[in-house]
């Protein structure tokens, strides 16, 4: 972060501690659900979130002072939704089987909180280089999530991860399969990825007992 003022930092760094947009703001929780059953939708869902808010927030910043607050909602949409395109006919020509995978979760990102929240919070009044930093620092916290669930989902739920047996052979009964460990089948299923973020939220708030709610 040398290349950053300490004010400039702080709009990557706290979004990935102390003001995580899943965690600690409770956003994104939807998406965090449903994809997270595969380490390697997860990383794509990441990925396609950060180029949207970072590239959303730079241009809503650039657009802040002509666009007249009545319809600055629509015009927010319409900035997101173009930009989910580029990433869904992006996916598709080049990652065909992962865009059915993740079918029309690419296409919710449009109703994603945390972008729409980031465009009204912060890039209509900041300048673009500052929203460029806050939309990347906040997809960044969104992201660390989503891989951290999807990591413990994949491989405690089907002994892999992005896909390659990491535990053995669960038919042949090779590796850890061997000793007798079975997947846990419980762990792909949506309701334990709250789990997960249950925990997550826990560790945190234990390690910054300041988070904790009154």
């Amino acid at each position: 972060m040398g290349l950053l003022s300490k004010k400039d930092a702080g709009l990557i760094k706290d979004p990935l501690a102390d003001n995580n947009p899943i965690t600690i703001q409770v956003l994104g929780i939807c998406s965090a659900l449903a994809i997270t059953a595969e380490l390697q939708a997860a990383v794509v869902m990441a990925v396609s979130v950060m180029f949207v808010l970072g590239a959303g927030n730079v241009v809503i910043s650039l657009m802040r002072n002509i666009i007249p607050s009545k319809i600055r909602i629509i015009v927010q949409l319409i900035v997101v939704a173009t930009l989910v395109i580029i990433v869904d006919q992006a996916l598709k020509a080049y990652q065909y089987e992962l865009s059915k995978t993740l079918g029309a979760f690419i296409g919710l990102i449009i109703t994603n909180c945390i972008i729409m929240g980031r465009f009204e919070a912060f890039a209509l009044g900041n300048g673009p280089w500052r929203s460029f930093l806050d939309g990347i620092g906040n997809a960044l916290g969104y992201g660390v999530i989503l891989i951290i669930v999807a990591f413990f989902r994949e491989l405690l739920g089907s002994g892999s991860l992005f896909g390659f047996p990491v535990l053995g052979d669960s038919v042949e009964k090779t590796g850890l399969y061997a000793l007798g460990y079975e997947n846990n089948g419980f762990m792909i299923m949506p309701p334990m990825a709250l789990i997960v973020v249950g925990i997550i939220i826990w560790v945190q708030r234990s390690r910054n007992t300041a988070l904790i709610e009154d």
